[in-house]
């Protein structure tokens, strides 16, 4: 493992507020700090990241009902229209509003815009023609929701505000036709019938009403018995018996701070079905509903093409639901928080389960980044580990427990089939047997070291959770346990602590764990501790920003790691234990070879300490999780890069072959093609040289440049740039220019890419070869003199002129060659 690259990342796109999705039901929008992220259903990517120059967060947005126009509203009171396909801004001005908008909606036409601002007025813009048509004001406080009437010719607008009464707004005379009193809390969200006749709002106050749009009264109030966040009305038409729809009459789903989808009837005001929830075993037996749950609900929306429900909760997860059974196709995490540990998962580890600073588990399908949400623990999980075969993995929490979970290999569907209950503080480290998946190991910040076994029929449990009891209990260290790990061949565990120690111990016999040796020699807590695959040795890395080695005979340190600035938090092997990776607090994951003891790479992708890191089965792939929420898989492309830079040489070798039969066979026009394409200037000269040394050169020179390309000719010109700096070249470059100077026009030459640079680089040395001419020229001349002397003096002085003129003429050749093949 040499070079590696970025394969993909998960990386946070939503961190609350509104969330919006196209027509065409392909994309989600959703409001991530400062900018927009366009998420695709399809293969959960962001596409587009839509983000304001000025950096303000943006307060609201609203995507036309066509899908063309994006909207978008910072706190620097600016509203901004996009291209959102381009991420380019077509338009922005000033939003009148005095603090930042709250709300925005676009009419069915995709011609009106309305905002809703914190200063109660509500403005209603042409997007068309681009100005301000409506200034409506009355409203009491933030105006948290506006919305158009589906009917466009009735032109209405309905918004809510501190007040919780509904205002009804005639656009024709901008005037609030009435304000409909029902809710005693914020109402959150309306939804209109099919015939625009009756309308359901919801509040925060546990109840729905039912309103008659043409008398404007109430037609029923219905208590849900809970904060509703959103209201869906069911089509009439469409057959939704699978959730207790019986008749033909009104229904709706609502969604609140339960966390479940519940349908009703309108007309008796009685709750026909309520979604199942995943069930929480928890270690104190308290299963009572909180009121900050996490799986509250804070939108619904609902996609009318594909007949599908989405709904977003408090931890920023959005999820998809099939009508008419309303079972769950999508999962997408919005926001991750902290990732603490992250393992691949499957047989061709095709997936990755994630610990976050939550109680829930995610695991995500890396091909599409859709996630299963799993519920079980009760606190924060903290560590993780994966069996052999991929499909079962544990995991352990602050809730004092740990749990095995089981992957369905056909579905790719997750459930716990175990847990364990008796650590009697947070359980911070966990490891699974090696050979097979027979025990796993806990360690603890009660200092305890505990072992598992595993019930042989694990793997087949579907609905029976088992509950674990330890076999082996040990205190190993004076402070807490961080990591535990075991031997490839089950025999031996070693644990590492705060303690600054790490411990190996033998797991051979029913007995408990049997003290080997200590490892000493780090200076701060010992974070993790790994075996090699292949040798005795253990690595340990540590707060004090080292990581070692030592050898399981003598427990001695064998060698020494340095380079991390802060605590190394994980330590693996790869390339078949010959190479160690590490991760630190500093945010950076080091590539390290043992036998050099020398970091060959240095990755930086990763803004905070990088918790997370586990290499594939197949030791090509590894992956990385921050406290940034960032998630990157790895791909080590080093065998890749070594075969195309292999077929790289191999393909150069056959073309300099072919390139010399060419010149044999004096086809100059091919090879002198062929040389550039091979962008070696060196080579073109050689070529140029051979069209030089043939019969008329001049003329075959001048045919062959004139028949190239114009990007060809392009490079030809750059080439002459280099030859023309080195005196021995200098006349092939410049019969090469002579070429293209005269028969090319000015205007042809201009469209060169870099033609003024490459002029401008010609001029000074030409000028030095033309003062060589000119020297050698003046020496021709005064040889010239003195042989018309030598024919007019006698012998004796004769003599002594040829002598003389011998060594002038030897001078001279000196000179020449000095001007030909340089000083």
């Amino acid at each position: 493992m040499a070079e590696i690259t970025i394969l993909s990342k998960i990386e946070p796109f939503y961190k609350g507020g509104k969330v919006q999705v196209s027509k065409d039901e392909q994309y989600i929008f959703c409001i991530s700090g400062s900018h927009v992220n366009v998420l695709e259903i399809c293969t959960g990517k962001i596409v587009h990241r839509i983000e304001h120059d000025d950096q303000e967060d943006i307060t609201s947005f609203a995507l036309s009902c066509d899908d063309e126009v994006l909207v978008t509203a910072s706190r620097a009171l600016l509203l901004k229209q996009w291209d959102w396909r381009k991420a380019q801004c077509t338009r922005s001005w000033k939003a009148i509003h005095t603090v930042p908008v709250a709300s925005m909606t676009f009419d069915t036409t995709s011609t009106l815009l309305a905002t809703g601002g914190c200063d109660g007025t509500i403005k209603l813009w042409d997007v068309i023609k681009q100005y301000c048509t409506h200034n409506l004001k009355g409203s009491a406080g933030v105006v948290h929701l506006v919305q158009f009437h589906p009917d466009a010719q009735k032109l209405q607008l309905f918004s809510s505000s501190l007040d919780c009464g509904i205002r009804v707004w005639d656009l024709c005379s901008s005037q609030c036709v009435c304000v409909l009193q029902s809710h005693y809390s914020a109402v959150t969200g309306l939804s209109f019938s099919s015939d625009g006749q009756t309308m359901i709002s919801s509040g925060r106050d546990n109840i729905c009403t039912v309103w008659d749009l043409k008398t404007q009264k109430v037609k029923r109030t219905i208590p849900v018995y809970e904060a509703v966040e959103g209201v869906v009305l069911l089509p009439e038409k469409d057959d939704f018996s699978e959730i207790g729809v019986k008749n033909k009459g009104l229904h709706f789903i609502t969604a609140g701070s339960k966390g479940v989808l519940r349908v009703w009837e309108a007309s008796t005001a009685h709750c026909v079905f309520t979604q199942a929830l995943p069930t929480t075993l928890s270690s104190s037996g308290d299963n009572e509903e909180k009121e900050d749950d996490p799986r509250s609900l804070t939108y619904l929306l609902y996609l009318p093409a594909s007949s599908r429900i989405a709904t977003v909760t408090a931890e920023h997860n959005i999820l998809l639901y099939q009508l008419p059974a309303l079972t769950t196709q999508q999962q997408f995490v919005g926001y991750n928080d902290e990732v603490l540990d992250v393992k691949f998962l499957g047989k061709v580890d095709s997936h990755i389960v994630v610990a976050t600073n939550s109680c829930q588990l995610k695991v995500f399908e890396l091909q599409t980044n859709s996630c299963q949400i799993l519920y079980g623990h009760t606190d924060t999980v903290l560590s993780l580990d994966v069996s052999k075969k991929g499909l079962l993995f544990a995991s352990c929490a602050k809730d004092r427990s740990v749990r095995v979970w089981q992957m369905d290999s056909d579905s790719g569907q997750v459930h716990c089939v175990a847990y364990g209950l008796s650590h009697t503080n947070a359980v911070g480290s966990i490891t699974f047997s090696k050979l097979k998946a027979s025990f796993i190991v806990s360690g603890s910040q009660d200092c305890t070291v505990k072992v598992w076994d595993l019930p042989q029929n694990i793997s087949n449990t579907e609905t029976d959770i088992h509950q674990l009891t330890a076999r082996t209990t040990e205190k190993a260290h004076d402070k807490d346990v961080n990591s535990v790990a075991v031997s490839p061949n089950d025999k031996l565990l070693a644990s590492g602590s705060q303690d600054r120690t790490a411990k190996l111990w033998s797991l051979v016999g029913d007995g408990g764990l049997a003290l080997l040796g200590v490892f000493r020699g780090h200076r701060r807590g010992v974070w993790t501790v790994c075996f090699s695959p292949v040798d005795q040795v253990l690595a340990t890395s540590s707060a004090d920003g080292t990581t070692k080695l030592w050898g399981l005979q003598d427990f001695s340190c064998l060698k020494t790691f340095e380079g991390h600035d802060a605590s190394v938090l994980k330590v693996i092997f790869v390339s078949r234990g010959t190479q160690l990776l590490t991760s630190g607090s500093d945010g950076l994951v080091k590539l390290w070879t043992i036998k050099t003891n020398e970091c060959v790479k240095t990755l930086d992708a990763h803004q905070d300490k990088v918790w997370g890191l586990h290499n594939s089965r197949k030791d090509n792939k590894m992956v990385t999780g921050s406290a940034d929420s960032n998630i990157s898989v790895w791909l080590d492309v080093t065998d890749v890069e070594l075969a195309e830079e292999q077929a790289k040489q191999e393909n150069q070798i056959l073309k300099q072959q072919e390139l010399s039969n060419l010149l044999h066979e004096k086809k100059y026009l091919k090879a002198l093609g062929l040389a550039i394409s091979l962008d070696q200037p060196h080579t073109v000269l050689m070529v140029i040289r051979a069209i030089w040394q043939a019969e008329k050169s001049k003329e075959l020179l001048e045919k062959t440049v004139l028949k190239l390309r114009q990007d060809q000719k392009e490079s030809l010109l750059r080439y002459c740039v280099v030859w023309n700096t080195n005196a021995r070249n200098c006349l092939q470059a410049q019969a090469v220019l002579q070429v293209l100077l005269t028969h090319l026009p000015p205007e042809e030459l201009l469209q060169y890419q870099g033609t003024r640079a490459h002029l401008e680089g010609l001029i000074p040395y030409t000028e030095r070869h033309m003062q060589r001419i000119g020297k050698l020229m003046q020496s021709s001349m005064f040889l010239n003199y003195m042989w018309q002397k030598m024919r007019v003096v006698g012998a004796p002085a004769r003599y002594s002129l040829i002598f003389f003129l011998f060594r002038l003429v030897i001078h001279s050749g000196q000179y020449l060659l000095n001007f030909l093949y340089g000083n």
